[in-house]
C-alpha cells in the first residue's frame, strides 16, 4: 500500500505563486578563529599527548586554533551548544557552551567552554577508548524535555589517521540539571563505524518524555538508525533512497570544486497526517536534490525493520531544483514551512507544504555568497526561532582559510518573519 500517497494528497494541493525575497536572517556572532574560556594546560597536568608512533603521527594535541571548525549550533534558553568534530588535531573539546548572559553586549567573537566540562571532552593518552569521554559530535538536538541528544561517533578523522577510537554512542543529557540520562552504546551490528552519523531528529512528546525516539541519519552506510528510549534498543532501515545522486555529486562553494558522495543527511519530522495517524517524515540525501518521505510510525517499527520489507514506505516526493543539495532541514509548524540549508549555492531555501512539491513552489529566503558560505547546521530553538551556522567548510578542506577574516557565522530568524514575500508564504 502507498501510504505516501494516500496520506498527503489532501494536503499538498493548492500552488499559491507570490513575489520572490525573504527577510535575511540576523547575524548573531561571527568569529576569524574559534577560542575557548579557560582553557586548560595539559603540559602542567598530564604532559603533551602526543599521537601514538604506532600510527606513524607527529602531531600533538595541544590546542591548534586554526584545526576547530564548528559544525553545529543548538540554542536553548540563553545557552548555544556549539560542537566541533575532531577532524584535525588540537581540539580541547569536541562539545562545547556558550552561556548568553555572560557574553558582554556588543561582543562579537564569543569564545567557547568545554560541555558538561574539559575533562570528559579531554581525550585518554594513546587514544585509550574511554566510554565515559567525547571524541567527535558533528550535532546536537534539544527536544520538548529539555534533553540534549547527540551521536558521538568515537572517531578521529585525522588526515591519512583515521582511528575508530572507541564503539560509537548517543548521549542523553538533562539540560534543567546538567546530569546524563543515558549513554547508549551503538552496537557493530547496527553500524562499523560511527562517522555516518552526523545529526540526531528527536520524536518526543512532552506529556510522554520516556517515550522518545532518536532518529540517526548515517550518511556512509546509506541509513536510518532508529533509537527507543523506553526500550533501550536500536534497529536500522536500509532503502535505495538513502544514497546519494552521483548525478548531483558536483559542488562548486568560495571557488572550491569537488564531488561528494554523502548519503541520508537529514531528517524532519512535519505535520500529524490523521489519515496514518502518524507524521509526516522529510529526509534527502546530502548529495541530492531530491526530497523523500515516510512516516514516523513506519520509523518506530523494529517489526518493519527487520522484515526488510519497505514497498511503498519510503516514496519520493520531487526535485526541489538546480542546485539545492541540502546539509540540514528543519519544518516549522506555524507556519507549515519545510526550511533548507543549501551549501551549494550558499543560501537557506522554503517550502511551504501546504503547495504542491515542485521546483517552482521552492523560494530563497536568505542568500549571500560573501557571508552565508556553506550553510552547515539550521536547527530551531523552543521558541521556535531559526538558527544557522555557517563554516566555509570546502575552504577549510580544499584550501587554506583567511585567518584574518571572518570565517565562521551563526545566524537567526523567525520562520514567519524569514517567509515574508516568498512563495513559501500563504494562508491555509
Amino acid at each position: 500500500m502507498n501510504y505516501w500517497h494516500r496520506c498527503t494528497t489532501h494536503i499538498l494541493c493548492a500552488i499559491f505563486v507570490l513575489g520572490a525575497g525573504g527577510t535575511e536572517f540576523e547575524k548573531v556572532f561571527e568569529w576569524k578563529q574559534m577560542s575557548y574560556l579557560d582553557l586548560p594546560d595539559l603540559s602542567k597536568d598530564n604532559g603533551t599527548i602526543l599521537f601514538p608512533r604506532a600510527l606513524g603521527a607527529t602531531e600533538n594535541e595541544t590546542f591548534q586554533a586554526y584545526n576547530n571548525i564548528p559544525m553545529g549550533a543548538t540554542h536553548h534558553k540563553n545557552r548555544l551548544f556549539i560542537t566541533i568534530p575532531r577532524r584535525r588535531p588540537g581540539v580541547p573539546a569536541t562539545l562545547n557552551v556558550i552561556d548568553l548572559t555572560k557574553v558582554p553586549r556588543g561582543e562579537r567573537s564569543p569564545p567557547l567552554t568545554a560541555y558538561p566540562n574539559y575533562r570528559i571532552n579531554e581525550l585518554q593518552p594513546l587514544y585509550e577508548p574511554d566510554l565515559r569521554r567525547l571524541i567527535s559530535v558533528y550535532r546536537t538536538s534539544v527536544d520538548a524535555c529539555e534533553r540534549l541528544w547527540f551521536v558521538d561517533t568515537g572517531m578521529l578523522e585525522y588526515p591519512n589517521n583515521r582511528v575508530q577510537v572507541q564503539r560509537p554512542q548517543l548521549w542523553i543529557i538533562d539540560l534543567q540539571r546538567d546530569q546524563l540520562v543515558r549513554r547508549y552504546t551503538i552496537p557493530a551490528s547496527i553500524v562499523r563505524e560511527g562517522v555516518g552519523m552526523a545529526s540526531v531528529t528527536v520524536d518526543v512528546e512532552p506529556t510522554d518524555c520516556d517515550g522518545a525516539f532518536a532518529y540517526i541519519p548515517d550518511l556512509t552506510a546509506n541509513a536510518i538508525h532508529v533509537y527507543s528510549l523506553r526500550d533501550n534498543d536500536m534497529w536500522s532501515f536500509n532503502h535505495s533512497s538513502f544514497a546519494h545522486d552521483p548525478s548531483r555529486a558536483a559542488f562548486s562553494v568560495a571557488g572550491q570544486r569537488f564531488e561528494w558522495d554523502d548519503g541520508v543527511f537529514s531528517l524532519a519530522l512535519g505535520q500529524n497526517d490523521t489519515v496514518a495517524g502518524s507524521k509526516l517524515v522529510y529526509y534527502h540525501p546530502m548529495v541530492s536534490t531530491t526530497e523523500f518521505g515516510t512516516f514516523t510510525n513506519v520509523l518506530q517499527s523494529k517489526r518493519i525493520a527487520l522484515s526488510g520489507y519497505y514497498d511503498g514506505l519510503f516514496e519520493m516526493l520531487g526535485e526541489r531544483g538546480a542546485n539545492t543539495q541540502s546539509t540540514m532541514h528543519h519544518y516549522d509548524p506555524r507556519t507549515g514551512v519545510l526550511f533548507y540549508a543549501e551549501v551549494n549555492r550558499n543560501s537557506i531555501g522554503c517550502w511551504n507544504t501546504r503547495q504542491l512539491f515542485a521546483a517552482d513552489n521552492h523560494a530563497v529566503v536568505h542568500l549571500d555568497n560573501r557571508e552565508l558560505i556553506y550553510p552547515t547546521d539550521l536547527t530551531s530553538d523552543s521558541e521556535g526561532v531559526l538558527w544557522v551556522l555557517t563554516n566555509n567548510l570546502p575552504v577549510w578542506i580544499y584550501s587554506r582559510l583567511n585567518e584574518s577574516d571572518y570565517n565562521y557565522r551563526l545566524w537567526r530568524q523567525d520562520p514567519a518573519v524569514a517567509i515574508r514575500g516568498t512563495k513559501c508564504d500563504n494562508a491555509p
